[in-house]
C-alpha cells in the first residue's frame, strides 16, 4: 500500500505541474494527467477561458485526448490523476469513459461529486464504478486553489477601490 502512495504522490505532482500550467494561463488551477502501463500518455488542465469552452474542465481535456490517443472512448487500463475531487459533469464522463481508476487531491465541498456533494462515482447503479483514492497531496492541492481565489478577491477589491477613488476624486480637465 506504502508502494502505490508513492506512486500516487509522484503523479500527482505531474497534475499539480498542470494546475500550475493553468494558473498562469489565468484558468482555475486545476490539472490532470491520465497514466496508462506506468506511464503518463496525457496532461491537461482547466482551459474553459483560454477555449472558450464550459465543459473544458482538465479531466474533460485529458479524457478527450486519451480516447483520441487510444482511438477508443472506452479507457481500460487508464489512472486518472486529478488535482480536484471531480465534479458532476466530469464524474459522468469518468464514469462512461471506464476509466479503471480516479485519484484526487483535494475534497470540492460544493461541487464535489464522489464523497463532497455527490456520491456519483460510487454509485452501485452505475455501468461502472472506478477505483478511487482521494486525499493524494490534498494539502498543496487545495493551497494552489486557495492562493488563486485570494488572488483573484484581492485584485477585484483593488479594482473597486480604484474605481471608487476615480469617480470621487475626478482629474481636473487641462485648459
Amino acid at each position: 500500500m506504502k508502494e502505490l502512495l508513492n506512486i500516487d504522490e509522484i503523479f500527482m505532482k505531474e497534475a499539480l505541474r498542470e494546475a500550475r500550467r493553468a494558473r498562469d494561463l489565468g484558468e482555475v488551477p486545476v490539472g490532470a494527467v491520465v497514466v496508462m502501463n506506468g506511464q503518463v500518455v496525457v496532461r491537461g488542465c482547466n482551459s474553459m477561458l483560454t477555449s472558450r469552452d464550459p465543459s473544458a474542465h482538465a479531466e474533460m481535456v485529458v479524457i478527450r485526448k486519451t480516447a483520441l490517443l487510444t482511438g477508443n472512448y472506452r479507457l481500460n487500463g487508464a489512472t486518472l490523476y486529478i488535482t480536484l475531487e471531480p465534479c458532476l459533469m466530469c464524474s459522468g464522463a469518468i464514469v462512461l469513459s471506464r476509466v479503471d481508476r480516479v485519484v484526487y487531491g483535494a475534497r470540492e465541498p460544493k461541487t464535489g461529486a464522489h464523497e463532497s456533494a455527490f456520491q456519483v462515482l460510487s454509485n452501485h447503479r452505475n455501468n461502472h464504478m472506478p477505483d478511487v483514492t482521494g486525499g493524494i497531496l490534498a494539502e498543496e492541492c487545495a493551497a494552489i486553489l486557495s492562493d488563486f481565489f485570494r488572488k483573484r478577491r484581492a485584485e477585484k477589491k483593488a479594482r473597486k477601490r480604484a474605481e471608487r477613488e476615480a469617480a470621487a476624486d475626478p482629474a481636473i480637465p487641462d485648459s
